[in-house]
């Protein structure tokens, strides 16, 4: 196959087809997007990770992308998540994997990691949010918080999800990028974000799939407690946003999986940089450089 991309569908037992592609010769890298969001949006384009010796896999989660929707418009739970991934390694991968997730997708990976260690080479989570129980309008006892202390719900918590879905059912982007707060963050990040925000919502061929996932994924259970995390005997690599530019993945909660993971190693962006989980090509580059020293 070379380098070009090809593309793939698959249908796994739960009926829900599933598009991707895959590029590249070598040891397989899975690619996992976060919730909106499509396979491109991941390493943002970049082929390098393809050009440097791996096999990478993308696909468009459950409803997302050119994937279809659920079944039902409430089997969106990571649980789901997870049994389709636990399907394209079974048809597509057969030796152990890399998993690069973002977000949903870092949490989906994770699920699969600790359930089956033993198919996993090594983990990238980009800007991991979840803290270790589905959100209730609470912050979970113990779990991290923002800065170091009790702070008000900010855009893309329990609140504000299904504002976005009733946006996406109604065909309305601009209430959508105003009530998921790109607005909201400084002035040199706010035009490359809400640019972001639009180009991977005209990607979605069943919006309203979109929206169904909206409502299920953030109060959905990924694994139980970040405590599980310090037994997961496999390199990690945690790439985090500084919260400035990227609210909804706090750092707090990226500092604590690098904590708790024994073989962890945390990359964060410098002061005023722009998130390193932005830029394809330096994100590429990271992870290749961890995965050559792993």
């Amino acid at each position: 196959m070379g380098h070009r991309a090809d593309d793939f569908t698959l249908s796994p037992a739960s009926g829900v087809r599933l598009a991707g592609t895959e590029e590249g010769e070598g040891a397989p890298i899975v690619l996992l997007h976060g919730l909106t969001a499509t396979r491109r949006y991941v390493v943002h384009g970049s082929r390098m990770l393809a050009r440097s010796g791996h096999r990478v896999l993308a696909y468009d989660a459950r409803g997302h992308g050119e994937s279809s929707p659920a079944p039902r418009r409430d089997a969106y739970e990571y649980s789901d998540l997870v049994c389709d991934l636990r399907a394209l390694l079974h048809e597509l991968a057969s030796e152990r994997v890399v998993l690069v997730g973002s977000s949903m997708g870092a949490a989906t990976a994770m699920a699969l990691a600790l359930a089956e260690p033993e198919r996993v080479a090594a983990l990238v989570q980009v800007t991991p949010a979840y803290d270790g129980a589905p959100r209730d309008g609470s912050p979970r006892e113990g779990a991290p918080q923002h800065d170091g202390e009790s702070r008000e719900p900010h855009r893309g918590e329990p609140t504000t999800w299904p504002q976005l879905a009733d946006d996406l059912d109604a065909g309305d982007i601009d209430a959508f990028v105003e009530h998921v707060g790109v607005r909201a963050v400084p002035e040199r990040y706010r035009e490359p974000a809400e640019l972001a925000v639009r180009q991977r919502l005209g990607r979605h061929r069943d919006p309203h799939a979109v929206a169904d996932a909206l409502r299920v994924v953030p109060y959905s259970r990924a694994f139980d407690g970040l405590e599980a995390l310090a037994d997961l005997d496999v390199p990690v690599l945690v790439v985090a946003s500084r919260d400035e530019a990227d609210p909804d993945h706090p750092l707090a909660v990226a500092r604590e999986y690098a904590r708790l993971l024994p073989r962890s190693r945390l990359l964060v962006e410098g002061e005023g940089e722009s998130p390193l989980a932005w830029r394809g090509a330096q994100l590429s580059r990271a992870i290749a450089d961890f995965l050559a020293e792993s």
